[in-house]
């Protein structure tokens, strides 16, 4: 089936392919029609269905086996009659039409056949005669059934009224009741009908040349336009009622010998013959002319005695009232203008008038100029008045028939059909490129309202020699299935590594070696029994057939929504078919196989562009039932699959746009398709497939496209072929819909689940990785992908251990560890960065800072161990910062005893000893564990000067560089520490050593003089002085502070502090002045001593200037050489004197003061004495 505007070769060139994308398809109803009884001709052709020349072909329907649920109904040949006809004589043998029409009555159980202009009577469904030999001769054609009664009648209670018909004379048109006789309504004078159709009391009337409406029961006439437009003379009274009532009178009573007797009412009375009741009438009331139509009731045998009907009343008791408003003529402007310019014609033209009835209030007539010219179908209404636009046939049809929607009997209906549109089916012809085709014309009601209509060619395959194409609507209907429609929506196993073999593969194993068959065939059997163990351990065991039972439990799951009723006969040649309503399944299906007939040839041809077209049009399009929903989801996925064949195997100059990119995602995503399904068919990731013995179940339409695929040579070339393979559009096509996929995790509605998400999670973790190896290296420099990768492991996979070896084998071991922490593995987390840390290769290079990232990771852990394993690893590693982990107060591990903890640094991190012993000393104040800091520092010191000779020169460099400073100079402590290299550990060390003898801690001074003593006393001179002023040798203190170091600021400290040391560390008792006194005389007396004159008389002078309130002028003035200048000790000098007179002043304040305290204690006594009076004693 093919419609218009897709090409000029007809569908039949498409052989077994054609293409069923229309509105209807055939089906084969019957083939092969003995259309001969002997076989001995070849020229006999169908007239109508069910009848043939002059032959009656009776079939009998045998039902198919139930069992076979997709079998179909056999018909057998009967029985062959020919019915009897009334033949003048000398009419030639060649001008007999045969036999002509059939009319079916079901309703009252009887058959009319019109046979060489002779109508007779039969029963159903044996076909027996019936009224005896009783024949209507002279008649044109039979018909004439109320459709508005056909339609809503049931068949039961009104079967006993009979069924009224209409008969068509030459000359008059008789309306008669069928039943259990027949009987004769009325007689409407209307000579030459050919054609009628009736919807209640209006029937539509053609003769040779025009259309009428008739009103049956009033006998009214309104003539309508010409069947020719070029009719030469048109009739003058269109659209003008007339009225053709005829005297019916003689038709109630019969002249038979048993006189006149009343009789039942029509429908309800029985005659012996219909020689009594009707055949009377005709011969009294009817004279006929040329042929005798004063006997078209016609019985050879002579007549039996019958009784006359009574005239029903109201029908012919009294001619039809004319005072009854008429329907309205025509308006003249409503009626139909012929677009083309008339020709002339050398004669008259006759064609074949077409009559129907689309629904109940409305005629479709059809109109034209000649038989190769177009064709106009005309809609009026029972009045006669146009009632939608016309519709145009590109050729004057054969035949015409109308299907309406499915609330009209007269419709095709499928359950599969997803609108209820009217159809118009004309038997035509049509040119193509290969010659002239027969076949069927197929329109909409409201084409003609559409600015370019959409038309359909319908023709039968393997029918190009078959003739003209008859149709007709059949009394009956039969229920049939579409198998097609069955075999592409039921679910069938799909096996993404092992389909099915071709049926010459099978062949061919058959005929191979016997031993490789058998080899195959074990191996096949210890492949299902490993499958079957496996599945076992995760899944119940599965049943003996399940999988058959599951098929056909699918088949009939389809075959319920794949029901259609067929009553729309289409028959050319020998042939016979039901015209069925396609469903929108196979009209779309068969435009994605025009799209892509050969995709598992040649992939590369695949037409994307009216897929693409397609699924735009369903695209939002919500499923009113089950079968479209199934369908929708049917058409998605199988449009999808041929979408990412194309995306796979598009060549260059044709790549795939973005926008394309994307419809490909969402149809796939949309359509539900198991994700397994499309990774099937990308190479380098089809094996992260997840698949158990229970299979992967989808559509087998689907699974039909898929398969020839996965055989063909196409893709066996690059099945194996490494992910890398694959271009940039399909790796992102793949990033996008896996993640869509994997948003899905949780909805009840995914099938599988499990086997899906691991499915999905791996393929997408390998996807991403692909992707991002051409990232730039580094944390927060990969973008969107490295975010999605980051996402993906964060989140969780349902694929762990694979996962694991993917990311292993793309070695992104800081991915990893992420991975590990998604399931709070801690232990593999820090085994991951250790790796990275100690220099395994990382291609990502995301770990920053990993020793800082570990210490700060142990603190968030629960378990001692790891912090234990990895704190000491650390530690080996960064001391510094290993001890950290330990000195955390805010771990959420248990923590580690101090004692602990430096056993187990000394034993197995020894060089972070020292840093854990900082922590608790300088960090808690903890001073249980000074000695052991001090012996630390010591160690590291003494061993440093011991075994390097540049360390012990570095040392006296410092001395000599420090008393090189001018005044003023900061003490040595301070010059030390600012001078302190930063990665030299062994003199922050000895800071530290200095820091904590100089501090107020309890430590064993005699241990660490004693391991100072095995160095030259020119070495640790600080350490020693601080070592003497605790054991109060202030003297030898002051002496090296002088002498050795130069440190006049820390002598004099000393003295204020009376050997506090040399660190800014003070004293808490209060010092003796007498001591203070006595040890700046030794200041004084070691400064005069000092070698260098200029340096003894500057700090002479200074100590004395300074602090001169702690020597006596006489004192001093005996110790200063005699040489000195007075220059020298001015200061000193200026500041006695200044002591001495202020000393005086004071003594002498002093002194009023008690003078004047003296006097007030006077004055105070006599004001006493007086207040108190005198006092007499009494002498004793």
């Amino acid at each position: 089936m093919t419609s218009d505007g897709l090409g000029d070769t007809p569908s039949t060139s498409l052989g077994h392919a054609i293409r069923e994308d229309g509105p209807y398809v055939l089906r084969s109803l019957l083939d092969d029609l003995p259309l001969s009884a002997d076989g001995s001709q070849d020229d006999i052709k169908i007239n109508c269905v069910d009848y043939l020349a002059s032959e009656l072909l009776h079939f009998v329907q045998i039902p198919p086996d139930p069992r076979d649920k997709s079998g179909q109904p056999v018909y057998i040949l009967a029985s062959r009659l020919r019915p009897a006809y009334s033949d003048p004589p000398g009419t030639p043998t060649s001008s007999r039409p045969g036999v002509q029409q059939i009319l079916l009555l079901p309703r009252v159980g009887k058959a009319c056949i019109l046979c060489n202009w002779t109508v007779t009577f039969y029963s159903l469904p044996e076909l027996s005669p019936v009224f005896g030999t009783t024949q209507v001769k002279n008649c044109n054609w039979i018909g004439g059934l109320d459709l508005n009664e056909s339609a809503t009648s049931d068949g039961g209670a009104e079967a006993s009224s009979g069924v009224t018909i209409m008969l068509s004379l030459n000359r008059r048109i008789r309306v008669v009741r069928i039943g259990e006789d027949a009987r004769v309504l009325r007689t409407i004078d209307f000579s030459g009908s050919t054609l009628t159709v009736r919807r209640d009391t209006i029937a539509c009337v053609a003769d040779s040349k025009s259309y009428s409406l008739v009103d049956v029961d009033r006998q009214l006439k309104i003539p309508l336009m010409s069947i020719s437009s070029v009719e030469e003379n048109p009739p003058d009274d269109l659209g003008r009622p007339q009225s053709i009532a005829t005297d019916v009178s003689g038709i109630t009573r019969s002249s038979s010998s048993a006189g006149n007797r009343p009789t039942p009412a029509v429908g309800h009375g029985r005659s012996t013959s219909l020689g009594g009741s009707i055949l009377g009438s005709i011969r009294r009331h009817e004279q006929r002319g040329n042929e005798g139509e004063d006997r078209d009731f016609h019985s050879p045998s002579p007549p039996a005695p019958s009784s006359s009907p009574k005239p029903s009343e109201g029908q012919s008791t009294s001619p039809p009232s004319l005072d009854k408003p008429l329907p309205a003529a025509p308006s003249p402007t409503t009626t139909p203008v012929q677009t083309t310019q008339p020709r002339p014609r050398p004669g008259a033209v006759f064609l074949k008038p077409h009559i129907t009835s689309p629904t109940p209030d409305e005629f479709l007539i059809v109109t034209g100029t000649s038989p190769l010219e177009p064709g106009i179908g005309m809609f009026v209404n029972l009045d006669g008045d146009p009632t939608r636009p016309t519709l145009e046939f590109d050729r004057y049809p054969k035949d015409v028939i109308v299907d309406g929607p499915s609330g009209d009997m007269s419709s095709s209906t499928s359950a599969l059909q997803e609108e209820e549109e009217g159809y118009v089916l004309a038997s035509t012809a049509k040119d193509f490129g290969n010659g002239l085709h027969h076949g069927l014309e197929i329109q909409t009601f409201t084409a003609g309202s559409e600015p370019n209509p959409q038309k359909f060619w319908l023709e039968a395959p393997d029918t190009a020699d078959s003739g003209v194409y008859g149709i007709r609507s059949l009394a009956g209907s039969e229920e049939t299935v579409f198998e097609e429609v069955v075999q592409r929506l039921c679910q069938r196993k799909f096996t993404p590594f092992s389909p099915p073999p071709d049926p010459s593969t099978v062949s061919s194993l058959k005929t191979s070696d016997s031993r490789t068959a058998l080899s195959i065939e074990r191996l096949s059997k210890e492949k299902e029994l490993f499958e079957q163990n496996f599945d076992s351990q995760d899944e119940e065991s599965l049943p003996e057939g399940w999988e058959a039972t599951r098929n056909t439990e699918g088949e009939d799951f389809a075959r319920q929504l794949a029901k259609a009723e067929a009553r729309l006969a289409v028959w050319a040649g020998n042939r016979i078919w039901w015209a069925i309503r396609n469903p929108l399944l196979i009209q779309l299906d068969t435009t994605l196989a025009a799209a892509c007939p050969k995709w598992y040839e040649n992939p590369r041809e695949i037409d994307r562009e009216p897929i693409l077209t397609l699924l735009q049009s369903i695209r939002g399009r919500d499923a009113r039932t089950e079968l479209e929903f199934m369908t929708l989801g049917y058409i998605r996925q199988k449009a999808g699959v041929l979408l990412l064949i194309s995306l796979l195997q598009s060549p260059e100059d044709k790549p795939f746009s973005n926008s394309e990119t994307k419809a490909l995602e969402e149809v796939l995503v949309d359509s539900g398709l198991d994700p397994r399904v499309i990774l099937s068919l990308v190479p380098g990731v089809r094996n992260e497939i997840i698949d158990k013995r229970r299979g992967i179940w989808i559509y087998g339409g689907v699974r039909e496209t898929i398969e020839p695929y996965l055989r063909g040579e196409e893709f066996t070339k690059t099945a194996n072929g490494p992910i890398s393979a694959l271009g940039s559009p399909a790796m992102h096509f793949l990033r996008n819909f896996l993640g869509s996929w994997r948003k899905k995790k949780g909805f009840g509605s995914v099938a599988d689940e499990q086997e899906v998400f691991r499915t999905v999670d791996a393929a997408l973790l390998l996807v991403l990785l692909e992707i991002d190896q051409h990232s730039p290296k580094g944390l927060g420099k990969g973008g969107t992908v490295r975010s999605e990768l980051y996402e993906v492991v964060d989140k969780g996979v349902d694929c762990f251990d694979r996962a694991v070896d993917l990311l292993e084998s793309y070695r992104r071991l800081f991915v990893l560890s992420r991975l590990y922490q998604s399931r709070k593995m801690s232990g593999d987390v820090l085994a991951t960065w250790k790796r990275i840390i100690e220099g395994e290769q990382d291609d990502g290079q995301e770990l920053r800072d990993g020793e800082q990232r570990v210490r700060e990771y142990l603190t968030k852990i629960s378990s001692q161990s790891l912090v234990h394993e990895y704190g000491v690893w650390l530690a080996t590693r960064n001391p510094k910062l290993g001890v950290q982990v330990f000195a955390e107060d805010k771990g959420r591990a248990p923590k580690f005893e101090p004692t602990r903890v430096v056993e187990i640094l000394r034993e197995e991190a020894p060089d972070a000893v020292k840093y854990y012993l900082e922590h608790l000393v300088f960090g808690k104040g903890n001073t249980a564990y000074v000695n052991d800091l001090i012996a630390y520092y010591l160690d590291v010191v003494v061993t440093d000067l011991e075994t390097s000779p540049e360390s012990s020169n570095m040392v006296r460099a410092t001395y000599e560089a420090y008393r090189a400073l001018q005044a003023p100079k900061p003490t040595y402590h301070h010059f030390l520490r600012d001078n302190a290299p930063d990665d030299n550990e062994v003199w922050h060390s000895r800071l530290r050593l200095l820091q904590l003898l100089g501090s107020n801690h309890d430590y064993d001074a005699g241990a660490i003089r004693d391991r100072i003593s095995t160095l030259p006393s020119d070495l640790l001179v600080p350490e020693t002085i601080i070592l003497a002023g605790r054991a109060r040798q202030h003297e030898d203190a002051l002496r090296l502070l002088i002498h050795n170091l130069g440190d006049y600021d820390t002598a004099v400290s000393y003295c204020l502090r009376v050997g506090s040391g040399t660190s800014a560390s003070t004293s808490a008792d209060a010092p003796d002045p007498q001591e203070q006194r006595r040890l700046f005389h030794v200041v004084l007396r070691e400064l005069l001593a000092l070698e260098d004159a200029s340096d003894r008389i500057e700090q002479t002078g200074a100590l004395l200037e300074r602090f001169g309130s702690w020597f006596e002028i006489d004192e001093v003035l005996g110790l200063i050489p005699d040489d000195w200048s007075v220059d020298i000790i001015a200061g000193f000098l200026v500041g006695a004197l200044k002591r001495l007179v202020g000393e005086r002043h004071d003594s002498m304040f002093a002194s009023a003061l008690s003078g004047a305290q003296n006097l007030r204690v006077n004055y105070d006594y006599v004001v006493k004495v007086e207040e108190q009076g005198p006092t007499i004693e009494a002498p004793n």
